[in-house]
């Protein structure tokens, strides 16, 4: 009895739990999903018609008499490069309005400037009637 207890111990197979067919059943249900998830997607757009960068950039106009007006981080501001202060922008936008038969104004400003004073001199530019009016989205060197 006990050669026959020893011999149906070494017969018992262990339990194994094979890897590979569960790997090629999880890539199965991963790829079914994916094809399945992109299926539903209907993919809608518009055509839009980018524009063509020009390598000749145009000459500046002589004619051109736009004002450039920058706002400092210090809240300075600058008519064409000329130091002002904030009282002398709606007379000179006043005067400039007057002189000018095409009046347009940039505004601009340096890497600190603050959003309050650039806020302001769009107002005085929008109070002295002058319609063309540019944002620079680029800073410029204080002053420059």
């Amino acid at each position: 009895m006990a050669g026959g207890g020893a011999a149906s111990s070494s017969d018992k197979k262990k339990a194994r739990i094979e890897i590979i067919p569960l790997i090629d059943v999880v890539f199965f249900l991963l790829a079914t999903f994916v094809l399945f998830t992109l299926s539903l997607n209907k993919i809608q757009s518009l055509p839009v018609n980018l524009p063509v960068a020009v390598n000749n950039p145009k000459p500046p106009d002589p004619n051109d008499d736009t004002v450039v007006i920058q706002v400092s981080d210090a809240g300075t501001i600058y008519w064409n490069k000329e130091l002002i202060n904030m009282s002398e922008v709606p007379p000179r936008l006043f005067q400039y309005k007057q002189n000018s038969a095409n009046p347009r104004v940039l505004v601009t400003g340096d890497d600190r400037a603050k959003f309050g004073p650039t806020i302001s001199v769009l107002d005085e530019v929008r109070k002295a009637g002058i319609a063309q009016v540019s944002v620079e989205t680029t800073f410029r060197p204080t002053g420059k």
